[in-house]
């Protein structure tokens, strides 16, 4: 198989599935009804036609017969008056007109069979537009129903998915606030051990307070030390003058 032939047939895959996709059952059996409608007036309208070709045929045939008919009393009273001659014109003008009609004859006879195979055909269409007019309408009834209980049950299915997805949410809800909450509960164990009370920095006014005063206190102490040695301590020698 060709590229080309392979391209083809998938185009031609693709389109048919459009088709089915975009197809609509009423909307089909609604064209093909009003196609076998078309096809009736089709056949109805030849069947006109050769009705009326026939019509034409047999007047042309009863103008003839009234001709001949006329020429026939013609060449016998030529005859009475001794005109001869005048009765064979006659005669011989009523031989051509007979000839006119015996040709028309077949042609007569082929136009009545043509009429009764497209009467037979046009009965047999309009019994079949009958039984598909009643099938149409049971089937696009039957579309109908089918079509909505279709909805249901996918509206069905699209509620039974919302409840499902709802519960999917409440579980990642709850994971989040339990989350969440050990979180603090970590958080709050770490401040109660004093391991993040430094971590910003930064303490409060009175913790400030306690600070200095315990840094005050321990300079006054070694103050106080220094001057109980001082006055313990001998005399210092005096340095000799001049020096």
């Amino acid at each position: 198989m060709s590229l080309f032939q392979r391209a083809h047939d998938i185009v031609a895959a693709k389109a048919n599935k459009a088709l089915d996709t975009a197809e609509n059952p009423n909307e089909m059996l609604d064209y093909s009804y009003e196609q076998m409608l078309d096809h009736i007036t089709q056949v109805r309208r030849a069947l006109v036609d050769i009705t009326a070709s026939k019509k034409q045929l047999e007047l042309q045939e009863q103008q003839l017969q009234h001709s001949m008919d006329h020429l026939d009393d013609q060449a016998k009273a030529a005859l009475s008056q001794g005109r001869e001659d005048l009765a064979r014109e006659a005669l011989a003008r009523k031989a051509t007109a007979q000839q006119q009609v015996d040709e028309m004859e077949p042609q007569r006879q082929q136009l009545t069979e043509e009429e009764q195979k497209m009467e037979q055909t046009l009965s047999t269409l309009q019994q079949r537009v009958n039984d598909f007019r009643s099938k149409k309408e049971v089937m696009k009834a039957q579309y109908t129903a089918a079509s909505a209980m279709t909805s249901v049950n996918e509206e069905a299915a699209g509620i039974s998915k919302s409840f499902s997805d709802s519960g999917a949410a409440l579980q990642r809800a709850q994971d989040k606030i339990a989350n969440m909450q050990a979180r603090a509960a970590a958080t709050d164990e770490l401040l109660q051990s004093g391991v993040l009370e430094d971590v910003g920095g930064d303490t409060d006014d009175i913790q400030r307070e306690l600070d200095q005063a315990s840094a005050n206190a321990n300079v006054d102490a070694q103050l106080a030390a220094l001057k109980a040695q001082i006055a313990s301590a001998p005399a210092a020698a005096e340095l000799p003058a001049g020096s």
